[in-house]
């Protein structure tokens, strides 16, 4: 999760990227405004993203806002492409991502969600909770939601499932992990690597073999 301005950031460096930032005659850029935004966005919810509140956190004008932005609105639906990019575009990869085996292709999309890789889990809250008070991005987030089962279903086709054997399928995929997501479920990495092979015969109703199980945990990080 991310934290939002440290009292001990030095005036005019960027949190995400630790550049100095100029204390004068500088009006940030979008992606330093979109930043802090989503700064905001993650740590106190959309209705803290204000152009007070961001002018604030970057110690910059109000007036530079609109040097990047006509105004709030075109912000929040930058930040809403930015969560489709940083989420929906992760997760299709890891569908589509070369495999030898279908319980291999299981594991590249749950590695997906480990450490956020592709697909960011604190994000992905925030636009949640946002979308019980937004009409609009509730709309975008159930077509988000509708071609993330595509994908998921597209690759149990191809692994030579049909109807309604893999709906479900996909459809106990992607609930489950959205379930993690939306109840902050947070697990010590051993207790949760220990699950994967379980959730994969779940799943594809396949074992993974010893050897795919190593890799995957070699991939992030987990040493026999």
């Amino acid at each position: 999760m991310c934290v939002i301005a440290p009292k001990n950031r030095p005036e005019g460096v960027g949190k995400k990227t630790g550049h100095p930032l100029p204390t004068s005659g500088w009006r940030g850029s979008p992606e330093v405004w979109l930043d802090a935004a989503h700064e905001l966005l993650i740590q106190s919810g959309v209705e803290s993203v204000t152009i007070l509140q961001l002018s604030r956190l970057l110690k910059l004008a109000r007036t530079s806002f609109y040097w990047h932005f006509p105004d709030r609105q075109t912000l929040l639906t930058a930040l809403a492409d930015r969560w489709a990019n940083r989420t929906t575009l992760g997760m299709i990869s890891a569908t589509e991502h070369p495999a030898r085996t279908e319980t291999e292709a299981m594991l590249n999309v749950i590695g997906c969600f480990f450490a956020d890789r592709a697909f960011d889990s604190a994000l992905e809250f925030a636009i949640r909770s946002w979308a019980q008070s937004d009409p609009q991005i509730m709309r975008r987030l159930h077509r988000e939601d509708a071609i993330r089962l595509a994908a998921l279903l597209r690759m149990f086709h191809r692994w030579g499932h049909t109807g309604v054997d893999a709906e479900t399928r996909a459809r106990t995929v992607y609930l489950t992990q959205i379930g993690y997501i939306s109840m902050r479920v947070v697990e010590p990495l051993p207790e949760r690597m220990e699950r994967v092979p379980v959730y994969v015969q779940i799943y594809t109703g396949l074992s993974a073999t010893v050897d795919e199980i190593d890799r995957f945990r070699a991939d992030h990080g987990v040493t026999p």
